[in-house]
């Protein structure tokens, strides 16, 4: 048997520059982030070159690709993105939610969600 021991997990805030609300993401390698969304917290929309996956792992959560309209998710849901689409995630109103981000590439930040846009009108 081989251990490797992993990074040093340190969670730290969201920069408020691409998230609204309290966000705060812990890197568990490379790659992949464990994020924690304070109820109706969310990312500013933003592209994945090569796409992202989220695994939720706990809470209740809303996605939305450009041009659609928002979509409900829970603990236990997979949810893919595919590269290069427009999209911002987070938690639900009432929810605090926690998800894995996996990616490979930068992130392309844009312009934040708004009130209207997360509430879905």
């Amino acid at each position: 048997m081989k251990h490797t021991p992993g990074p040093v997990l340190v969670s730290a805030p969201a920069p408020e520059a691409y998230f609204t609300g309290p966000v705060w993401t812990e890197l568990q390698a490379s790659g992949v982030l464990r994020v924690t969304f304070a109820p109706g917290s969310r990312t500013a929309w933003h592209t994945h070159p090569h796409g992202q996956t989220l695994l939720i792992v706990s809470g209740n959560g809303l996605v939305q690709k450009r041009g659609e309209a928002p979509v409900a998710f829970s603990a236990g849901d997979v949810v893919s993105i595919g590269a290069g689409e427009e999209h911002w995630h987070g938690a639900a109103p009432g929810s605090l939610m926690v998800h894995f981000a996996i990616q490979a590439g930068e992130t392309v930040w844009l312009a934040k969600v708004t009130g209207e846009e997360y509430s879905g009108k």
